[in-house]
């Protein structure tokens, strides 16, 4: 998947805030590397059945509770947080994936696609909460018309909302992506029924699923008719993807979800894995420190491999002062799980922190080696600027800080920035080069090339 913005919230969950109204409302793209993972084990067989390169296709995880999922800026699906946390097994996800899959194969919304090709991930999230605000409202484009796209030509409606022949070529698209994965739709007819209630709500009330992908009970029958046809209808989810759907779905909830609802659904008499790791995000934001930990020493010694209950201990003692206590975890996560930029990253963090020259050089070699998987995510530039500043690499640090502003839509500073570095750097490096890709392309407006400037 292609990574992200990075608040530095916590770790294991970073946050991108996309510009725009949706900022403003606190939407929000999250970033995490066990549960992008998850869900990209679901969605590679779907995807292959489909026809689509797997490299291409992004997954963003959306930071809404609401019941959700769309198809925006060519091949790009978003996800809420409230569809994982609403489902109630890994079919339920796959099936919507399938589904999004269906209209990205199908080539629905292609005459909104071409001025949104090349947006980032957070400005679409923006683009889209102005959409559903204007459905919302019943079409008026006067009602949050210019959250959609700023008054570009991208209308309203056409960025979010699909046609019923469009829902049903995607549905049948998705069992047949499922069946050649050898997989049971029933999952996406459950969905489905989730929202059967929504058709009778205001608008206002629905879910944006709900409003965006007509729904009619002859849909979910033809559906549901289709799935129990199919030989592969009753294939369970494999021990291996419910394990790691309960503990995405425990993570979100320790993390999003409140403290006093967090410990109903998974008290202190639930000493399963997803229980202890729900409880030790949730005591970690009360925050209860000592809890937190005893927690995560629970995991450690159930699955002292695991690279994200390391991440997860080093995040807590990281972030409750104890920066030395920490790099050791945070060593340990990326050891066990090297090619995960954001396990980097937090690493890298803890090890500026320390403020000592040598760790900081580790710091530095930990970020570039992320930013080399992921040039897309801004907390590893904000590092970066820092780190390359405390070594004395003045230009280098100038075009981290560049490379953040540029991806955080900051056209201006980027621009001052990349000035900066490129009289600093030598004439004709590559990061010199790459100064002055990010000086032509913040005043096209447009993308960067991707130089191999490390």
């Amino acid at each position: 998947m292609k990574r992200l913005f990075a608040l530095s919230l916590v770790t294991a969950f970073v946050m991108a805030a996309p510009a725009g109204p949706a900022f403003a409302q606190g939407l929000s793209l999250i970033r995490d590397s066990e549960i992008e993972n998850t869900i990209r084990t679901l969605a590679e067989p779907v995807f292959a059945a489909a026809g689509l390169n797997t490299d291409s296709v992004e997954v963003h995880l959306v930071n809404d509770p609401s019941l959700n999922a769309f198809v925006a800026g060519g091949q790009k699906i978003f996800i809420n947080t409230g569809m994982i946390l609403k489902a109630d097994h890994p079919g339920q996800v796959r099936g919507v994936i399938a589904h999004e899959a269906g209209h990205i194969a199908g080539g629905h919304l292609t005459r909104a696609q071409e001025a949104m090709r090349n947006a980032t991930a957070q400005s679409i999230v923006a683009m889209v909460l102005g959409a559903a605000a204007v459905m919302a409202a019943g079409g008026d484009a006067g009602v949050g018309g210019a959250a959609v796209l700023g008054g570009a030509s991208v209308g309203q409606r056409s960025i979010l909302q699909y046609s019923r022949i469009q829902e049903s070529a995607a549905d049948q698209a998705a069992i047949r992506y499922l069946e050649a994965s050898g997989q049971s739709g029933r999952g996406l007819v459950e969905i489905l029924q989730k929202l059967g209630n929504q058709n009778a709500l205001l608008p206002s009330s629905q879910d944006v699923y709900a409003r965006s992908h007509p729904l009619s009970q002859d849909r979910v029958t033809a559906l549901r008719r289709d799935v129990e046809a199919s030989r592969f209808a009753a294939v369970p989810d494999t021990a291996e993807e419910v394990a790691a759907f309960e503990r995405m779905k425990a993570k979100l909830q320790g993390y999003l979800g409140r403290y006093t609802v967090t410990l109903r659904l998974y008290p202190e008499s639930d000493s399963s894995i997803p229980g202890h790791y729900a409880r030790a995000f949730a005591y970690h934001h009360r925050p209860d420190v000592r809890r937190a930990l005893a927690e995560t020493v629970v995991l450690l010694e159930r699955l002292p491999d695991d690279p994200y209950f390391n991440e997860l201990r080093g995040q807590i003692l990281f972030e409750n002062g104890r920066v030395r206590e920490a790099v050791p975890p945070y060593e340990r996560a990326v050891l066990l799980a090297p090619e995960e930029p954001l396990l980097r990253i937090g690493l890298a963090r803890a090890q500026i922190a320390l403020n000592d020259p040598v760790r900081n050089k580790e710091a530095i070699e930990n970020l570039e080696h992320a930013v080399r998987i992921d040039r897309t995510i801004i907390s590893a530039w904000h590092q970066l600027a820092i780190a390359y500043g405390r070594d004395k690499q003045f230009g280098m640090s100038s075009l981290a800080s560049a490379e953040r502003a540029f991806l955080s839509g900051r056209s201006d500073e980027a621009r001052g920035h990349a000035a900066r570095a490129e009289a600093a750097l030598p004439v004709g490096s590559p990061g010199a080069l790459r100064a002055q890709d990010i000086l032509n392309a913040s005043r096209q407006g447009g993308k960067t090339r991707n130089r191999r400037s490390r």
